[in-house]
């Protein structure tokens, strides 16, 4: 076990931007396709999720000492620090669950294929860890490898499922055809989305307001009601004037602090665009060499990160005004210790299918996202301590110098994550939530039938 933990976490060493690619050339060349286009498939995929991860942590850099300058000034105090996902992931492939879990997973889902559970074939492995990650968590407060083990099938299996749901919402807003979103942290909370997007059409009044820039970067009739407040690169530029005024900084820094978040905002589509394109040629050819083998299996989607739907300027947008939102919330918030900081930037990409849901409504995806802040925040100061503790057995770098607890804003405080975390601790109130989960899993699965059939 010890040599396998080795190798796993050898292969797990490498960025996204190059493992997924490697899997996607793997993949593209063990279903015929043509050397050049695979290769290029690759190339695509890896410059694209390289670009996003570039700009995210071109982001942080600028933003964290804006941050960091707010709360000096100001003389606030949050003793757990926002390190962000990495340690998360650390912790993770640290366990012995990780390399178990990679073969579960993917004998899960080919179980779930055959049996017509789900259509998605889920090859994001890298985002593995967010299922295992439960696992790690909950044999670290039980000290049974089993239960670990229940927990990262069970979580693994709701995320397949919730994947499905998200495929028609990724091909209409997206334009992207056979895609499905399966990582946990961004389609975990898809079921509470479409619920709450049901509860507004039902509003007189506050059902007719729509805030939405064109869906499709393609597109060029953005909303004439609106014009240049619904450009990321506007709404970036915005952002980041309040950051730096907010931060006391002069008006030099003030202004080159929002150029660089415009900047930020006007390149993550783009590799958006990018990985979608990657991935088109490489879905339809996996979906034609299935049904042809499958003549029942007309429907079929490929499990990606939501990198691929970065092109959608709705999704840039509300992760971006969530951001000033979410550290308002922080400074009032009872009970609250974690000002967000490493993860803040990723509320892009845990918000993009809620606002997929939405049909690009940036009004409703901010009025949603208010309340899963709130959860990020409760729940990433609750688990500090338990993560800062496994993060130290493991060797996971945080912060020179910081010898308080760390959490995750977004990852360490996923409600879905937490839900299943104390119902295998047996907390009564997490057992007590079963019914209202599986309602809403029902109703996102009739709202799913609906929008295939549409």
């Amino acid at each position: 076990m010890e040599t396998l933990s080795t190798v796993v976490g050898f292969i797990f060493s490498f960025k996204a931007y190059v493992m997924l690619p490697a899997v996607i050339l793997v993949v593209a060349l063990a279903i015929r396709m043509n050397v050049g286009q695979a290769a290029l498939s690759a190339l695509r995929l890896g410059v694209g999720f390289a670009g996003i991860f570039i700009a995210f942590g071109f982001f942080v850099q600028q933003i964290a000492p804006a941050v960091t300058s707010m709360v000096t000034t100001r003389g606030l105090n949050f003793p757990v620090l926002d390190v962000g996902w990495p340690p998360l992931a650390a912790i993770t492939w640290a366990s012995p669950i990780a390399p178990i879990t990679i073969a579960m997973v993917l004998a899960l889902n080919f179980m779930m294929l055959s049996l017509n559970i789900t259509r998605t074939i889920n090859i994001d492995i890298w985002n593995y860890w967010h299922f295992a990650l439960i696992g790690a968590l909950v044999q670290s407060a039980s000290g049974s490898l089993l239960l670990g083990l229940a927990a990262t099938a069970l979580i693994a299996f709701y995320s397949i499922i919730a994947a499905d749901w998200s495929a028609p919402h990724v091909e209409r807003e997206c334009g992207l055809k056979g895609i499905s979103i399966t990582t946990l942290s961004i389609n975990g909370m898809l079921p509470y989305a479409v619920a709450a997007n049901r509860v507004f059409d039902a509003i007189p009044g506050v059902r007719r307001i729509t805030l939405s820039p064109h869906g499709k970067l393609e597109k060029s009739d953005s909303s004439p009601r609106y014009g240049i407040l619904m450009e990321p690169m506007a709404i970036g530029a915005l952002v980041g004037v309040l950051f730096g005024v907010l931060a006391g900084y002069d008006m030099k820094r003030v202004l080159e602090l929002a150029i660089n978040v415009a900047a930020v905002m006007f390149i993550l589509p783009l590799c958006g665009g990018l990985i979608g394109k990657a991935m088109e040629p490489v879905s339809l050819q996996l979906k034609g060499i299935i049904q042809r083998r499958f003549p029942d299996k007309t429907v079929l989607y490929v499990g990606m990160d939501a990198g691929v739907i970065m092109q959608n300027s709705a999704v840039i947008i509300t992760g971006l005004l969530l951001m000033p939102i979410s550290i308002a919330i922080a400074f009032v918030l009872p009970g609250n210790k974690v000002l967000p900081l490493g993860d803040l930037a990723n509320l892009i990409a845990v918000m993009s299918v809620i606002v997929l849901v939405t049909r690009s409504n940036v009004f409703r995806a901010v009025i949603i996202g208010i309340p899963i802040v709130i959860g990020y925040l409760l729940i990433s100061t609750h688990l500090a301590p338990l993560y800062t503790v496994l993060a130290a057995k493991v060797g996971a770098v945080t912060a020179q110098g910081y010898a308080g607890d760390i959490t995750a804003f977004t990852d360490g405080g996923n409600p879905v994550r937490f839900w299943f975390f104390e119902m295998f601790r047996g907390n009564l109130i997490a057992l007590l939530l079963i019914p209202l989960v599986l309602a809403l899993m029902y109703y996102s699965w009739r709202r799913n039938r609906k929008e295939i059939e549409e």
